[in-house]
């Protein structure tokens, strides 16, 4: 599956995070899930929205560079070997690599949700979208 994803290039100072959320806030739009990666002077946000086309416009109006990127996402069961089995083996047998990922829990008990990069999301989706089919049979 496919969703959209915004990413906000930020400096790493005091504050910054807070004035992206409250932007996010001013305009309604909820946050299904967030990454944050940095280094001393600045930091990479990605975020899943409620509303990705809302979210972008609210952080543009705010001063905020975005991008918007759409992004493979996929459901796998939240058990032990739950993401090797369902997606690192099958991607590594395929010579796939993946660049970035992150995961979060599904409102639906016993299922969380990965959004992920890799070398080849045509190649990836098709084999995950497969292999899920298989294993949910």
């Amino acid at each position: 599956m496919r969703i959209k994803q915004i990413s906000v290039f930020a400096e790493n100072t005091r504050g910054r995070l807070l004035a992206m959320l409250k932007a996010l806030d001013n305009a309604q739009v909820s946050l299904r899930a967030i990454s944050v990666s940095e280094n001393a002077d600045f930091g990479i946000v990605r975020m899943i929205m409620d509303n990705p086309e809302k979210g972008a416009t609210a952080l543009r109006e705010a001063g905020f560079t975005e991008r918007t990127d759409t992004m493979l996402s996929i459901e796998i069961p939240d058990v032990p070997s739950g993401m090797l089995k369902t997606v690192l083996q099958p991607l590594s047998e395929e010579n796939i690599n993946i660049e970035y990922f992150y995961a979060f829990l599904e409102q639906e008990q016993g299922f969380a949700r990965i959004v992920l990069k890799t070398s080849d999301d045509e190649k990836a989706e098709k084999l995950l979208s497969n292999f899920c089919e298989r294993t949910q049979n």
